[in-house]
């Protein structure tokens, strides 16, 4: 038995070695090799070269503690999900990508699928590779119970960060490209249904490219199921330990590259919801603008009297210089194989230095409620007589005003009270028991209330933006209250809105002086900061023109993070 164990494990080794340097040579053979086909990636192995024993535990031994049958199981749950993982990676070559190249004539062009399938085949090889070491590792599971040092060796390497960012950057797109050739090309949407209706779970193309994305999360719950169940003193325990913050800070660079390219997305979907010739499209196309928050919140109108007239659920989008409202019309999806993503329909857009965050019970803050008329969004308009009013109801319904009139009777009774105590007779319901019952009611009612206004504030985000003046001339704001999801929204609307404001100083916004057709200096968005200006003087009477190089550390579009790229800049001298 021990002889059969030890020749599987050194059958195993030599697999892994042989495996190991074979991914090494390609890899030095890409890296000097021609850069211009962009699908070899880092590595250039057929999936049929790597044939990987399947990892199996073998029969529980008897006298295990619970935790060590626990770990045992969760071993077995990491194999499993692994195994799983590595199957819908070759699905994606074998029944997607494969075919699409070979079919003739051409559902998706030879370049579009590269764009498509880009890096999937440099994830199939890391993981083949990890489950190479996984049998390995399962192998002498009941001997050595160590995990934690093997998900370090796999996944702290820069190449699994690099794949898995290049991937994630390139979603996007690849979803972009399917998108668009369902809705032009019937043969590639029939290819995706006959391929979803012969496959064994009725996984879309979609569902199985997202599962890159969700990896690294499951690893990370599976490994801390695992650290759980591991005691103090266990040598795997500190092997786990750094094995979670390998990965965890692994998923946090990709869900921010992910959190980056869904912002990209969101400002292309939205553009494409306005007119050509509007200036907002002009303004979103211009390549100066980002995405900083993007949330579907509920807007609410509310009456003169603090009721409730109608709520109307809004995609609204905070970009670094404006706030834009838009209705969405609802995903859209082909089949139910791609989702195609919301239509918005713009409602409104304004700078955002106009807007004013207003709380409730804010007494006018820095807006002039004198000079100011103040209408709610989508409630009938005020006559342009004497007879708006100047009042901001912050309803529902009234509460603040509710407040303080509670206030005002509690200060009545209380002086009431002080009268009674004053009385020389006895008088039935009017004694100092009655008035002091009065005055502990108004103050439950008082605490209540202030419950009611602070519960109400939490997730009520109200605006004051600027609309068209009147005729008369007199500028007229109107209020939008819009219902955050939960408190901790409203929170990062009202910061991400103060520091977006701040952000738009002269003072926040170094770069190069760049004069345009009228001679007046403005500072790009994406540009080096200035750090010092030195003048320079010529003896020839002819202009001169002076270049030069500058580093921008800004990421290129699919090339990951980390690295920059030089730009040219330029002046004249006269």
């Amino acid at each position: 038995m021990k002889a059969a164990k030890s020749g599987t494990k050194d059958g195993l080794e030599k697999t892994r070695m042989a495996v190991m340097r074979k991914v090494s040579f390609l890899h030095r053979k890409d890296v000097l090799g021609d850069s211009e086909e962009e699908d070899m990636g880092l590595l250039e192995v057929s999936v049929s070269d790597i044939k990987p024993p399947a990892p199996e535990l073998g029969p529980m031994p008897d006298g295990l503690s619970p935790q060590q049958v626990v770990r045992r199981h969760i071993l077995g749950s990491i194999v499993q999900s692994e195994g799983s993982y590595v199957e819908s990676l070759k699905r994606i070559l074998q029944d997607y990508r494969n075919p699409l190249m070979e079919m003739e004539p051409k559902a998706l062009s030879a370049r579009k699928c590269q764009v498509v399938f880009f890096r999937v085949k440099e994830i199939l090889h890391c993981h083949s590779m990890f489950q190479i070491a996984l049998s390995s590792r399962v192998a002498e599971w009941d001997s050595t119970e160590k995990i934690g040092d093997l998900f370090v060796a796999s996944f702290s390497k820069s190449m699994v960060l690099d794949v898995y960012s290049d991937y994630v950057n390139n979603f996007t797109s690849a979803m972009s490209i399917i998108k668009k050739a369902c809705l032009t090309k019937p043969a590639f949407l029939e290819f995706l249904k006959r391929r979803q209706v012969c496959s064994p779970d009725r996984v879309t193309l979609y569902g199985l490219m997202v599962k890159p994305i969700q990896r690294f999360p499951q690893f990370i719950l599976l490994l801390q199921d695992m650290l759980k169940n591991t005691p103090r003193g266990h040598p795997d325990r500190l092997s786990l330990q750094l094995a979670l913050t390998e990965l965890e800070t692994l998923a946090e660079k990709l869900n921010e590259q992910k959190r980056l390219a869904d912002q990209v997305a969101e400002i292309q979907q939205l553009t494409k919801s306005v007119s050509d010739r509007s200036s907002l499209n002009k303004l979103l196309t211009s390549g100066q603008r980002q995405l900083l928050l993007c949330e579907t919140l509920t807007e609410t109108v509310y009456g003169d009297r603090g009721q409730l007239i109608k709520s109307k659920e809004r995609r609204v989008f905070l970009l670094n210089d404006m706030l834009v409202s838009g209705l969405g019309r609802g995903w859209l999806e082909i089949s139910s194989l791609v989702p195609l993503g919301p239509k918005y329909v713009v409602k409104w857009n304004t700078a955002l230095p106009q807007v004013q965050v207003v709380e409730v019970g804010q007494d006018g803050g820095t807006y002039d409620k004198d000079n100011v008329l103040i209408q709610h969004a989508g409630a009938k308009k005020a006559p342009a007589s004497g007879q708006a009013h100047n009042k901001v109801y912050l309803g529902p319904p009234r509460l603040f005003q509710e407040l303080q009139d509670l206030q005002k009777d509690l200060a009545v009774v209380e002086q009431i009270t002080l009268l009674v105590s004053t009385l020389h007779g006895t008088y039935q319901n009017l004694n100092m028991t009655v008035a002091q019952d009065w005055c502990l009611a108004l103050q439950r009612l008082m605490r209540v209330k202030e419950e009611e206004i602070h519960s109400a504030n939490k997730c009520r985000l109200r605006l004051l933006l600027p609309g068209k003046p009147d005729k008369s001339g007199r500028p007229i704001s109107f209020m939008v209250v819009f219902i955050t999801p939960n408190p901790l929204s409203k929170i990062s609307w009202v910061n991400r809105l103060h520091l977006a404001k701040i952000g738009l100083r002269e003072e926040n916004q170094p770069g190069w002086l760049c004069p345009d057709e009228d001679k007046k200096s403005k500072a790009p968005f994406w540009c080096p900061i200035l750090a010092c200006c030195t003048p320079a003087f010529s003896s020839r009477a002819l202009s001169l023109q002076l270049g030069a190089l500058v580093h921008h550390p800004s990421p290129s579009p699919g090339r990951g993070s980390g690295q920059g790229r030089w730009g040219h800049t330029g002046g004249v001298l006269g």
